[in-house]
């Protein structure tokens, strides 16, 4: 992501002499992703006495695809809700069953399934 610029116009007096003199400077980096109109999800995992926390991940690790695969890999000790929403749209809900059916479907292409996952397959019911 490129950060963007803001300028400035400084006066100033050097002696007999004026001057004027245009900066341009940087500006820090959104923490907004620049595509806006997408769908995030974001998972919360349960570190028991630790407590409950919505793991820090990068903008790429956070689509339906990329996400799907993390659980399957088992990059969280205790999924237990998981949320997408899309800025642009103005949107946001809970999509733990509609994540936890995906994976019921997904989850024979893989050898083994982390034990989390089968607990989250096993709590997330639409009973």
């Amino acid at each position: 992501m490129q950060a963007a610029r803001s300028s400035c116009i400084v006066l100033g007096v050097v002696g007999r002499f004026s001057y004027l003199e245009l900066r341009i400077m940087p500006r820090s980096p959104s923490i907004i992703p620049d595509s806006t109109n997408r769908d995030v999800y974001l998972v919360l995992d349960d570190f028991g006495s630790l407590g409950r926390v919505w793991p820090e991940t990068d903008e790429a690790g956070t689509n339906r695809v990329w996400m799907i695969r993390s659980l399957l890999e088992g990059q969280y000790v205790n999924p237990v809700r998981i949320v997408a929403f899309n800025i642009a749209e103005g949107w946001s809900r809970d999509v733990t069953l509609d994540i936890a059916d995906e994976l019921r479907r997904r989850y024979v292409e893989y050898d083994e399934v982390p034990a989390s996952i089968l607990k989250f397959l096993e709590t997330a019911s639409r009973h």
